[in-house]
């Protein structure tokens, strides 16, 4: 929905699992077109490399890599995509920078992924990680977009921003009536956001 795929377009997806993203952006970039998935679990790859199989999808290609380090050219991709993905990996300063130098000048990528604002307690962590999942590693929002813009991307809007409510019975096991009532009114969250940016076209 986001992504701007277009026919003939060069697709790279980080973390592509058992290739899902991958066969519904073949579905944008057609027949003449290409994706890449990249993961670096064989069980994974496997399955993914076996669903193309069976969709006899030619132009759809699964490597084994790490997305702090692409096993990709560069200039590759017109677009690459990812879905909740990088805040799994500790160096994402390192993915961007990968993801710039595979993509073509002009290429642009579109990201999902969750960050937070505020300072969350080890509590909340805890009580959010069991409910949503992926949240140990999210960074802070505006560190976030930071490294986006520190990598040379530009035109950098939010696609989408939605907060992640943990419902209060969940917050209950880990924290006092009072440190409830003093967390919402911190103004402190978790978010799922999707970015967008771009490799301007000339340096």
């Amino acid at each position: 929905q986001f992504a701007c795929i277009h026919p003939g377009d060069t697709v790279i997806d980080l973390g592509s699992g058992a290739g899902n993203d991958c066969f519904i952006a073949r579905h944008e970039t057609g027949a003449n077109g290409k994706v890449i998935g990249v993961d670096f679990t064989d069980a994974m790859l496997e399955r993914a490399r076996s669903n193309a199989e069976k969709l006899g999808y030619t132009n759809v290609e699964f490597r084994k890599g790490d997305i702090e380090d692409l096993p990709i050219e560069d200039d590759t991709a017109d677009v690459v995509v990812s879905n909740c993905v990088l805040i799994l990996v500790p160096d994402k300063d390192k993915v961007f920078k990968e993801i710039f130098r595979t993509l073509k000048p002009g290429g642009h990528f579109s990201i999902s992924d969750i960050v937070i604002s505020g300072e969350l307690p080890d509590s909340i962590k805890s009580a959010a990680e069991m409910y949503a999942g992926c949240v140990a590693g999210a960074i802070q929002r505006d560190e976030y977009l930071g490294l986006i813009a520190a990598n040379g991307f530009s035109n950098i809007p939010l696609q989408k921003d939605r907060t992640i409510d943990v419902p209060d019975d969940i917050l209950r096991q880990y924290l006092s009536d009072d440190a409830l009532a003093e967390f919402k009114a911190s103004g402190t969250g978790i978010y799922s956001i999707t970015v967008y940016a771009e490799r301007p076209a000339t340096a």
